[in-house]
């Protein structure tokens, strides 16, 4: 799990409607694929999926106060959709965190 402050007050709703809007278009301009993700909301978390290519979830997003759990699966740590999909995560959080920037806490 990947552990990363946000330094920001952020609600679920408002990290799924980013996801909603943006993670599909740039991960299709950054891998030049017509792939297509699942952006969910379960249990107070969101989950990242493509039913037709991963059984279960790439990643699990969980806010717990300013702090934004990752959890990604360990099926597909080194698939490159995978990897696309953390790279875009990443600057998404950024961008939400605003000037308040972003730490990461954990990884592992």
């Amino acid at each position: 799990m990947k552990i990363i402050t946000l330094h920001k007050a952020i609600k679920i709703q408002e990290l799924y409607n980013l996801l909603l809007q943006k993670l599909n278009p740039l991960f299709h301009e950054r891998r030049k694929s017509d792939i297509d993700f699942t952006v969910e909301q379960k249990n107070g978390s969101i989950e990242i999926n493509s039913p037709k290519i991963y059984e279960g979830f790439l990643f699990s997003l969980t806010l717990n106060g300013a702090e934004l759990w990752i959890t990604r699966s360990e099926h597909y740590v080194d698939d490159v959709n995978s990897l696309t999909i953390e790279s875009i995560l990443n600057d998404l959080f950024k961008d939400l965190a605003g000037s308040h920037g972003t730490d990461l806490v954990q990884e592992g």
